[in-house]
């Protein structure tokens, strides 16, 4: 959901300089010569002068004509979790055993979810233990070409269920990762989609998967 342009002239408090820009939420990063972390404070007085889009402290980075207007949106209105969660309206999504008042109000304000077992484009599953992997067959089948399942999990040290082991059943079950979401303070959400073939060989999980819980 982030941004980025080449060739973009950046004139820091350090010196100037080319180089590429990223818009990575909440940071905005400047790389060339001279570098640059921008985020917070920096970012609240953002505007537009001509091509050049200005922070707070007069830093400013010359883009293409006509693109820092697209930036400076891009930037004051960062994507929401059901952004980095792929929800669109009219999609065919079903929730099951996500007891979380919050995320289903806010999931009613784009889609309202359903009982499908077909053709699905979006499936939520809450697990807690192994055990709740049982249905995860049966419940991927129902997804659509493009559908995509995200398995609900808590994070944390505490919590019943390690990556690596979501990882493991998951692909056990044919199933392919794709994507990890912080979902809540409490809870991770893992993306799969359906391996092409169907089920096969389980590869190797290290317990450095390399899921932060940040998108």
């Amino acid at each position: 959901m982030g941004k980025e342009a080449k060739g973009v002239w950046g004139q820091l408090s350090d010196g100037e300089s080319d180089g590429k820009l990223l818009w990575e939420p909440p940071k905005l990063i400047f790389r060339g010569a001279v570098r640059g972390i921008f985020q917070g404070h920096a970012l609240r007085d953002l505007r537009v002068e001509g091509d050049d889009l200005v922070l707070t402290d007069g830093t400013r980075f010359t883009l293409e004509p006509g693109q820092a207007a697209k930036w400076l949106h891009a930037i004051q209105n960062p994507p929401g979790r059901l952004d980095k969660l792929g929800v669109k309206a009219g999609q065919t999504v079903v929730v099951e055993a996500i007891d979380d008042a919050e995320f289903l109000d806010e999931l009613s304000t784009r889609v309202q979810p359903v009982e499908a077992y077909e053709n699905i484009d979006l499936l939520f599953l809450g697990v807690e233990d192994l055990a709740d992997f049982d249905q995860l067959e049966d419940l991927a089948g129902g997804l659509g070409p493009k559908g995509a399942l995200w398995i609900v999990a808590q994070k944390g040290k505490g919590a019943p269920l390690k990556d690596v082991e979501i990882l493991a059943a998951a692909r056990e079950r044919g199933l392919v990762d794709t994507k990890v979401c912080a979902f809540s303070k409490t809870h991770t959400a893992l993306r799969f989609v359906a391996r092409k073939g169907g089920a096969a060989k389980v590869a190797p999980v290290e317990d450095d998967a390399g899921f932060d819980d940040e998108d």
